[in-house]
C-alpha cells in the first residue's frame, strides 16, 4: 500500500534561500514549484530573495505563457497536462528517495516544445517519481522562459538587452546553478549531473554544450530526438526589424514599453508579423541566437573543445512524425507485393526501387510500407552530429527506438512515444498496454531503456547486458531498441544518404494534406 505523509517532521529541506517543505509519497520526497531565480522581461535572471518562513513546495509553479491556446487533441499519442501560465515561471520540481548524505546521481530534465512551447509538467510521463525510486536518483524538471519571452534579440537597443535572444537558456543555467548549490541537501551529487531532454529539450542540451557560462554545471548529456538541425535551427541575424515591427503593430513608443505591454497583445502582434519575416528568411526569434553567450550550432560553427569530455547519448525514434501526418494506418494485412506497389505509387517507381533494397537492409524486420513512415528530419542531422562529436572523444553513444506500439493496429514509434519508457512511466499512458505480438513486452523494453539511462547517468556509458561501443567518426554504433535489441554499425547510412532526396516531396505532400484537413 502506498504511503503518504505531510507534516512538520517530513520532507523539509533547508535551501540557500530558506526552508522548503514538500511531501512524502510511496517513499519518495516530492517538492514542486521551487523558485530558482526571478527575471524582468527580456533581462537576465537574478537570484531570488530569501523568503520568510517556510516555502510550501506541494504545488507545481506557473508555466511559461504560450503563443497560442491550442485545443486539446491527440491526447492518446502525447498525453498532456494543461496548467496556469504566468511570466513568473522560473521554478523547478524535485523527486528524491532520501534527504540524507547519500550522493545520488542527479538527472535534470528539459521539456520539449521547441524553444517556444511546453512545460516541465506538460507530458504526463514527465513525472519523476518512478525514475527516482527505481533508479535511486534525484530527478529535477525545469520551467523557463520560452518563445518571445525567452528568445527575442533586442541587443541593438542597448547593453541591458545584450542576451535577450537567449534569456530562456540563461534561465536554464540559473536552474543548474541552483542544482549545484542546493541538490546535496536533497540527497543528490552536484558533481554528477546528467542533462536529458527530448525534442526541444534535447536541443537545449546541445545548446548548453555551446554555451560557456554553463561549463562545470553538468557532467553528461542525453539528447532525445533533439539534435539542432533545420527543425530547430538557430535564429540568425539582428532582431531589430522584428522589434520595430512589434512596436508598430502595438503602437508603442519605444523598446522599454515592450517590457510592460500585456503579453497576450504582444503574442498576437508577433503571430501576425512572424509569417512575413519567415518568408523573407529574416530573424524571427523563438530560437537560440548565436552571439558571445551562445556560440551557435556546432555542426555549422564547430564544437567547443571545452566540452569534449562530456559523455553524450544521442538518438531518435524510427517514425518521428507518424502521429502528425495523415499516413495510412493498420495495413499489415497487405501482402509484401501489395505494399511494394503502394510505395511505388506514393514515391514513383524509380525512387521506390532505389530505396526499398536499402531500407530492407537497414530494417530487415520491417515491411515495405514502413519506408513511408521513416524519419529523415531528425535522423539525418543526427548522423552528422554524431560523426562530428565523436571526433572529439570516445564517449559519444547512439541509439534508435524502433519498437512499434499498439496504436491503430501496430504503429511505428512516433515523436514523444518513447518518453514514458525512459521515465519508467508506461503505467501512466494508455498505448503501451494494447495487444502486442507474441514475445514483445513493453515492460521489458521499459526496463531496458531505463537501465541504459541510469547506467549512463552513473558512469557515462549506457552499456548494460550487451556490448554498446562508443561512436567514432567512421563508425556509428547504434543501439537499436526493438523486440530483439541489437547494435548496428552504420546500419542506415547508405539509406539516409539518399532518402531525403526521394522522400522530402512525399512528406511535403502529406504536410499540405494535413493542413487542409485541419482547415476543414
Amino acid at each position: 500500500m502506498k504511503g503518504f505523509r505531510r507534516d512538520e517532521h517530513t520532507s523539509r529541506v533547508e535551501t540557500r534561500k530558506g526552508p522548503v517543505r514538500g511531501y512524502l509519497y510511496d517513499g519518495i520526497h516530492i517538492f514542486k514549484g521551487i523558485p530558482y531565480a526571478r527575471a524582468r522581461r527580456f533581462h537576465a535572471p537574478e537570484e531570488t530573495e530569501n523568503w520568510k518562513g517556510e516555502l510550501d513546495a506541494c504545488s507545481y509553479g506557473y508555466v511559461c505563457p504560450l503563443l497560442t491556446n491550442d485545443p486539446p487533441r491527440g491526447e492518446l499519442w502525447v498525453p498532456h497536462r494543461f496548467w496556469p501560465m504566468d511570466e513568473d515561471c522560473l521554478n523547478l520540481n524535485v523527486w528524491t528517495p532520501g534527504l540524507d548524505g547519500e550522493r545520488r546521481p542527479v538527472l535534470v530534465w528539459f521539456h520539449g516544445g521547441g524553444f517556444e512551447a511546453g512545460s516541465a509538467i506538460e507530458h504526463i510521463a514527465y513525472d519523476g517519481e518512478a525514475m527516482s525510486r527505481c533508479g535511486n536518483a534525484v530527478v529535477v524538471t525545469v520551467n523557463h522562459r520560452l518563445n518571445i519571452l525567452g528568445y527575442l534579440d533586442l541587443s541593438d537597443f542597448g547593453e541591458e538587452y545584450a542576451n535577450s535572444g537567449n534569456a530562456g537558456t540563461d534561465d536554464l543555467i540559473a536552474a543548474l546553478r541552483w542544482v549545484r548549490d542546493n541538490i546535496a541537501a536533497f540527497g543528490g551529487d552536484p558533481d554528477n549531473v546528467t542533462l536529458f531532454g527530448q525534442s526541444g529539450g534535447g536541443g537545449k542540451v546541445t545548446t548548453l554544450l555551446q554555451t560557456p557560462a554553463a561549463d562545470g554545471l553538468y557532467h553528461r548529456g542525453v539528447v532525445m530526438s533533439g539534435v539542432i538541425g533545420p527543425v530547430l535551427a538557430d535564429a540568425e541575424g539582428s532582431g531589430r526589424r522584428l522589434a520595430e515591427r512589434l512596436l508598430e503593430e502595438l503602437r508603442l513608443p519605444d523598446i522599454r514599453s515592450l517590457e510592460t505591454v500585456e503579453y497576450a497583445a504582444m503574442a498576437r502582434a508577433y503571430r501576425a508579423i512572424r509569417p512575413e519575416l519567415q518568408k523573407e528568411g529574416a530573424y524571427a526569434g523563438c530560437r537560440p541566437h548565436p552571439n558571445a553567450f551562445y556560440l551557435g550550432d556546432p555542426c555549422v560553427r564547430g564544437f567547443r573543445k571545452e566540452t569534449a569530455d562530456i559523455p553524450l547519448l544521442v538518438g531518435s525514434v524510427f517514425g518521428e512524425f507518424v502521429s502528425f501526418l495523415p499516413l495510412p494506418r493498420d495495413q499489415q494485412h497487405l501482402s509484401e507485393p501489395e505494399q511494394t506497389q503502394a510505395v511505388r505509387s506514393a514515391l514513383g517507381a524509380e525512387s521506390a526501387d532505389l530505396l526499398l533494397p536499402l531500407f530492407r537492409r537497414a530494417y530487415p524486420s520491417r515491411q515495405p510500407l514502413d519506408l513511408l513512415r521513416l524519419d529523415i528530419v531528425m535522423r539525418c542531422p543526427e548522423i552528422d552530429y554524431l560523426r562530428r562529436r565523436s571526433a572529439l572523444n570516445r564517449h559519444t553513444y547512439a541509439y534508435l527506438f524502433n519498437m512499434d506500439q499498439p496504436m491503430e493496429g501496430m504503429c511505428p514509434p512516433w515523436h514523444c512515444c518513447d518518453i514514458p519508457y525512459w521515465f519508467h512511466n508506461i503505467r501512466l499512458v494508455e498505448y503501451p498496454h494494447g495487444p502486442m505480438p507474441e514475445g514483445v513486452s513493453p515492460d521489458a523494453m521499459q526496463d531496458r531503456l531505463f537501465a541504459s539511462l541510469m547506467a549512463f547517468a552513473r558512469t557515462g556509458c549506457p552499456e548494460t547486458d550487451m556490448p554498446w561501443p562508443a561512436c567514432t567518426p567512421e563508425k556509428e554504433y547504434t543501439m537499436i531498441f526493438d523486440a530483439e535489441s541489437r547494435v548496428g554499425e552504420n546500419f542506415d547510412h547508405d539509406l539516409m544518404a539518399l532518402a531525403p532526396g526521394h522522400l522530402s516531396s512525399w512528406f511535403l505532400h502529406l504536410r499540405e494534406a494535413a493542413g487542409a484537413r485541419v482547415q476543414h
